[in-house]
């Protein structure tokens, strides 16, 4: 259970910073254009950090979880 939920918390985090990044606030077309270095949503840079975040928490939700009892 702790392992699922830790790699499930890992795959969100790292699709949450490819869509933040690639696709919210990289910078598409001509450098000259004013559009250019300005995100397509502000809080992008919000949204990388979060899924950064997700990421380094997995491993805590992994430690601090229980283990199932072996039988």
């Amino acid at each position: 259970m702790r392992a699922t939920l830790a790699i499930l918390m890992v795959i969100v985090g790292f699709a949450l910073q490819a869509v933040s990044y690639f696709f919210l606030a990289a910078p598409w077309g001509i450098p000259s254009s004013p559009v250019y270095s300005n995100p397509r949503v502000p809080f992008a840079p919000t949204l990388f950090i979060l899924g950064v975040m997700l990421v380094f928490l997995a491993a805590v939700v992994y430690e601090l979880l229980p283990d199932r009892q072996a039988q």
